[in-house]
């Protein structure tokens, strides 16, 4: 039994105690919080104990620690728990200083503790299947990969103000979908971004509208659209075009009724947001997790795919701002 301490009792580090109580092979020990009501409120529903992220730390019974916190604090927290002897899975980003999160990586290495970075999409479903069915050959060799992410309204600007920009916040998802699809990281970039939604984004110094454009070192192309406004829904799909076929991940939708008429034919919308359409994709994260920190398997997501990702969209972040192709510094 993997007895878990969760650092962040926000709305992601919510979602992370339904699955850590919700495993046969976990138990939620204890909580912390910078305010100190949601993590004692947060603890109370799973009976477990609210204490601070230092008392956890310091705890040797505590075998893991699952970080939910502010992205600003990861870097340290990863440090302070590996060097404890905790296992660790931490949420995106690693940091938001690409230099930063290097030396994270160089500190959390010599301690050889495990550490997984909370790329979910990984493990949804339907992407896993379509990685599998490329994998098997099935559409031949893999050339082109489109991924398209819009969420269905911005966040708050007093948020899009300490995320790092759309490209190390929201985009680095799909950096990453993209390093898992394609089995491999590519060589160039190029971004354009504008500021068309909220034009609040724009003053503060971000992009809402944005697409990317990889290269890879034998030619493929990985084409990433991000919006943060569609009114429709959470729009999430995957299209990857081989030399023998094609392969898509569509939408989930509300639900699977479909009415055709003489007036024409419509369905569902798409989910709302990232709750409802990723929830199983977390649940089978968190299972990963706790297979590899007690069988003692390599983790699935390690903190090096991380830090590639964060190259990547420091990268992006660079050729946004200069117009020019950026070579990705991993």
């Amino acid at each position: 039994m993997l007895k878990v301490g969760l650092l962040g009792a926000g709305r992601i580090g919510q979602v992370h105690a339904v699955n850590i109580a919700g495993n046969a092979r976990s138990t939620l020990a204890a909580v912390s919080d910078v305010y100190e009501q949601a993590a004692e409120k947060l603890a109370g529903d799973y009976g477990a104990e609210a204490r601070t992220s230092e008392a956890i730390l310091n705890d040797p019974a505590i075998d893991a620690v699952l970080i939910a916190t502010s992205t600003d604090t990861h870097s340290d927290l990863i440090e302070a728990a590996t060097a404890a002897g905790k296992a660790v899975l931490c949420e995106k980003p690693v940091d938001l200083s690409l230099e930063r999160a290097k030396a994270c990586l160089a500190a959390a290495s010599d301690t050889g503790r495990p550490v997984m970075i909370g790329f979910n999409r990984r493990f949804d479903p339907n992407f896993s299947a379509l990685k599998e069915a490329s994998l098997r050959g099935e559409i031949g060799k893999s050339e082109l990969l489109a991924l398209t992410s819009f969420d269905p309204a911005p966040p708050p600007v007093s948020y899009i103000k300490v995320s790092g920009g759309l490209f190390r916040d929201m985009m680095i998802h799909d950096f990453d979908m993209a390093n898992f699809l394609m089995g491999e990281r590519p060589v160039t970039i190029r971004a354009v971004g504008s500021s068309i939604v909220d034009p609040e984004i724009g003053a503060a110094g971000d992009v809402d509208t944005a697409v990317v454009t990889m290269t890879y070192a034998d030619g493929k192309i990985a084409v990433i659209k991000n919006s943060r406004r569609a009114v429709y829904g959470y729009d999430q799909r995957v299209e990857l075009l081989g030399s023998e076929g094609l392969l898509q991940a569509q939408n989930m939708l509300e639900n699977t009724v479909v009415k055709s008429t003489v007036a024409g034919v419509s369905s569902a919308k798409p989910t709302y947001f990232f709750l409802e359409r990723y929830m199983p994709a977390y649940a089978t994260e968190w299972e990963a997790f706790v297979a590899a920190a007690l069988d003692g398997t390599d983790m699935p997501v390690t903190l090096e795919d991380g830090i590639a990702a964060l190259a990547m969209a420091e990268a992006a972040t660079q050729s946004a701002k200069s117009g020019q192709v950026v070579e990705i510094d991993y």
